[in-house]
């Protein structure tokens, strides 16, 4: 029997979307008012979600606490109140669209969590706009 365990977080970042190879003009075709030079903000909301089999010891699929603590070390400490495109490594070569965003939460929890366990990141970028990534 395998159980979806779940914690939801959050961060705020700013970011600026657009391509450093393409003009002005296609950047704002493209990507609109994300293009603004002076960057812009989001409230973003995490579900972060661990599928597996549950640890007959401890009634567990995955202790909470651990998970919290994994997710504000590796994810809120990396993102919070910060500009993706200048104060984010991964980011200095990678547009911060929310899809991105995701798979870098995913690459950062994933080797913490149990191989044996699924990991499925959905980030929310406005209450209406969110991805799901799932490895």
């Amino acid at each position: 029997m395998r159980v979806k365990v779940s914690r939801k977080a959050h961060f705020n970042a700013a970011h600026r979307l657009y391509r450093k190879d393409w003009s002005d003009e296609k950047n704002t075709q493209v990507f609109g008012k994300c293009n603004n030079p002076n960057y812009h903000g989001h409230n973003y909301e995490l579900v972060v979600s661990v599928t597996g089999k549950i640890d007959p010891e401890t009634g567990f699929v995955m202790d909470m606490k651990v998970l919290k603590d994994l997710i504000a070390e590796k994810v809120e400490d990396a993102l919070d109140h910060k500009n993706l495109n200048i104060e984010v490594p991964e980011f200095k070569d990678l547009n911060p669209t929310a899809e991105n965003i995701s798979i870098i939460i995913w690459n950062k929890l994933r080797p913490h969590i149990n191989p044996n366990h699924d990991l499925e990141v959905v980030l929310y970028e406005t209450p209406r706009n969110f991805v799901t990534y799932s490895g």
